[in-house]
């Protein structure tokens, strides 16, 4: 089996371009990448299956080494299915975010930059962890004290019944 150099470079342009367009703030370009990508995955699948054979049909005479694998055709067409499927929702999402802001810009949230400019845990990073430690030190801690049991109420021995 050899490898058709041609796919393979092909293939790896497709994943390049895709992901540097995934990358973007833009949505539509956020989906031209995911389309790339899906079309790279396709190619890869396609260049990986090997080499081409009869029909998987059937007919005497014909060795099973000589037929095509059905198998890379079908994850190929799953892959479009599930690539359009994709598409189809970009599409919804960035019709929506057109519709409600006019803006085709994926927006930074206020929420995460203040998370960012917070401290975490509100200690710097000198601290120990001992300092942070919401337990006391052993020195302090005090032996717990036993409490006597009492009857429960409407118990034999709170009657005054004798045993």
């Amino acid at each position: 089996m050899t490898v058709n150099v041609t796919l393979i470079v092909l293939m790896a342009a497709f994943f390049a371009a895709g992901l540097y367009l995934l990358l973007e703030r833009s949505l539509t370009r956020v989906l031209f990448g995911l389309i790339l990508v899906g079309n790279g995955v396709n190619i890869l699948i396609l260049a990986m299956s090997g080499g081409s054979g009869t029909a998987p049909l059937y007919s005497e005479g014909t060795p099973p080494q000589d037929y095509a694998d059905s198998l890379p055709q079908a994850l190929i067409l799953t892959a479009i299915v599930i690539t359009f499927a994709v598409t189809s929702f970009m599409l919804g999402m960035i019709y929506r975010s057109w519709d409600l802001a006019r803006k085709d810009e994926v927006q930074d949230d206020p929420e995460a930059l203040r998370a960012d400019d917070q401290d975490d845990y509100a200690h710097t990073d000198t601290d120990s962890a001992e300092d942070a430690s919401e337990f006391s030190d052993t020195a302090e801690a005090r032996p717990l004290r036993r409490r006597k049991a009492r009857p429960a109420v409407g118990s034999h021995r709170a009657a005054g019944g004798a045993s």
